[in-house]
């Protein structure tokens, strides 16, 4: 069978180009181990989250657990972490637009902790309870003890580096 070359009408050739790129435009800049798409944390959220834990990747919890998150602020995990209302709204606004959407965030996790939920409990299974209490580790929550790119929402486990 002998194929024939088609020409295209240039309209429909700069069509596809355009879609093309386009699609390439709204691309992750980067993502994790998993293909998934990972967000840098915006330099507010960085700030006013990351500077008592980790700014953990919004993808991480589903909107509505970020919802309740920021609804919380004021009794956050036995913390006050009131910001102004303009702040707030902000951070709710770039945390619901970011939040994770697929089968890891599906079921909340116990009062809305990432460190409780099933996939991350599962990720660290083998992590033993002295591992958790060790002083440079403190809890699980302390993401940044023992992944070297946590601040970049990196937890790739080619770069885990346990403290002893």
């Amino acid at each position: 069978m002998k194929l024939r070359h088609l020409p295209l009408p240039a309209g429909l050739v700069l069509a596809v180009l355009l879609a093309a790129l386009l699609a390439v435009l709204q691309m992750p800049a980067w993502a994790d181990d998993h293909g998934r798409a990972r967000v840098s944390p915006s330099p507010e959220y960085r700030q006013e989250c990351g500077s008592c834990h980790v700014a953990y990747p919004p993808g991480l919890l589903s909107a509505s657990s970020w919802q309740r998150v920021m609804k919380n602020l004021p009794r956050h995990h036995g913390t006050d972490a009131s910001l102004d209302a303009a702040t707030e709204s902000r951070l709710a606004s770039w945390l619901q637009m970011n939040a994770g959407s697929g089968r890891r965030v599906a079921e909340a996790p116990p009062e809305d902790r990432i460190t409780r939920s099933p996939w991350f409990v599962r990720e660290h299974r083998e992590v033993s309870a002295a591992t958790w209490q060790l002083p440079a580790v403190k809890s699980p929550a302390n993401c940044a003890a023992c992944h070297q790119g946590a601040e970049q929402g990196s937890f790739s486990e080619h770069d885990v580096q346990v403290p002893r």
